[in-house]
């Protein structure tokens, strides 16, 4: 049965060290093989490296992360998509029609697109790939946040085909 709910969110525990719900889901994600245990190892080490990577660099600054986990949040909320392109067909012919995207979705794809950078880096530990990604993207840089604004610039330039939305 498609599209039907599921307990996941409500089964979904915090993960051990930070009490964090996004976390875990995140750590889930990467997971490979059901090792969990080597998936929190790996972030925690990641996180380790931005706290240090924090208190080297100690900005003044209001607006910059206090600690590791913020600069993590960060990194999401600016990764995350507003709008995608999805194809529709109308008499023939494929449009690319921007289409807003859900906040579930948002999320994986969010997930997603870190992740993948971070396997995109091959001959270093994932740990590290995945600090500086975190890093780049809490400052609005990196593969990930490069991806959003292809994206968002894919839904810009196909606006005129806005009318054909679901």
């Amino acid at each position: 049965m498609a599209g039907r709910i599921t307990k996941s969110e409500e089964q979904l525990k915090p993960d051990p060290k930070f009490g964090d719900k996004v976390l875990s889901k995140f750590i889930n994600c990467f997971m490979k093989d059901g090792k969990k245990a080597v998936a929190q190892r790996v972030m925690y080490d990641a996180l380790e490296r931005l706290e240090a990577k924090l208190k080297k660099e100690k900005n003044s600054d209001d607006d910059a992360p206090k600690n590791a986990m913020d600069v993590f949040h960060k990194a999401l909320e600016n990764v995350r998509p507003n709008v995608e392109v999805r194809s529709k067909r109308v008499g023939g012919a494929n449009y690319q029609v921007p289409m807003p995207v859900n906040a579930r979705r948002r999320q994986s794809l969010t997930f997603r697109w870190i992740i993948t950078a971070c396997r995109a880096e091959k001959g270093k530990p994932f740990a590290q790939c995945l600090a500086k990604e975190l890093w780049d993207a809490s400052r609005g840089e990196g593969k990930a946040v490069n991806t959003r604004e292809q994206t968002h610039r894919m839904a810009e330039a196909n606006k005129a085909f806005s009318h054909f939305a679901f």
